[in-house]
């Protein structure tokens, strides 16, 4: 019988890994589920205002660690970073690290993509956010996808809901999806609406309510693809014992 894969979530809020987590179960149960949680990031990168090198090498860090970690049975076989505004940061841990390492919304704008390929002039994507900063790197992201793909960028009609990610920190998840379901309900008509991060996840039943097209939530996305990934990795390597470093610190 396969072993289970082991599979780490890396988070910056500590609101994002129950919806991680949740969204693993329901769509790769055989899973096993470790975290490694930073919550000072998300402050660091408002501060700061940019993804600066010290902030890319804590991404290297927590990424070389979660492939390290191994209880002498397992190693990792796949990473899901839970934070939608590190792009560039996520970007070097996969070009660091020889297993799959998923940014949070690839799985969710490869689907949205998939909806919008025949649609005119590239069709339109809903982006609906909880945090303003996530907004610029998160278009930038899809558009580069869209262009990888060949494909004609849709254009991305973007909205946050403000107030809602306090709300979510200070422990009040029924305005938290009130205020999510209120800007949604107010967002032009799209080809498809990406509840853009995972901390949102929980309003998806109230957002879908107020939307007439296909709802995404970037957690069940994200555990679609990387369970492809992972799955796809394992028939093609069936005998690895476990992840190797591509750069070895002497």
């Amino acid at each position: 019988m396969p072993t289970a894969p082991r599979i780490t979530l890396i988070s910056a809020l500590a609101q994002s890994p129950a919806p991680a987590s949740a969204a693993m179960a329901e769509v790769w149960p055989e899973a096993v589920i470790n975290n490694l949680l930073d919550d000072s990031l998300a402050p660091d990168l408002a501060a700061l205002g940019a993804i600066t090198p010290a902030i890319h090498e804590r991404f290297l860090s927590l990424g070389r660690y979660a492939a390290l970690a191994s209880d002498g049975q397992k190693s990792t076989a796949g990473i899901l970073f839970t934070c939608s505004a590190f792009g560039p940061a996520i970007d070097r841990v996969k070009a660091d690290l020889p297993i799959p390492v998923l940014a949070p919304n690839e799985g969710a704008f490869d689907e949205a993509l998939d909806l919008c390929r025949q649609a005119k002039g590239g069709g339109r994507v809903g982006l609906l956010l909880s945090f303003a900063g996530s907004l610029r790197p998160l278009s930038d992201e899809m558009e580069a996808m869209a262009a990888q793909r060949g494909q004609a960028a849709p254009r991305i009609e973007g909205a946050i809901a403000t107030g809602a990610l306090d709300a979510l920190q200070a422990g009040d998840t029924a305005r938290h999806d009130h205020l999510i379901a209120k800007t949604a309900a107010d967002m032009p008509d799209v080809d498809v609406l990406i509840i853009g991060q995972f901390s949102m996840a929980r309003a998806a039943p109230l957002v879908a309510s107020q939307r007439r097209e296909p709802v995404l939530t970037t957690p069940h996305a994200a555990a679609r693809k990387l369970r492809r990934l992972v799955e796809a990795r394992t028939r093609q390597h069936p005998v690895a014992v476990g992840p190797a470093l591509r750069h070895v610190v002497p």
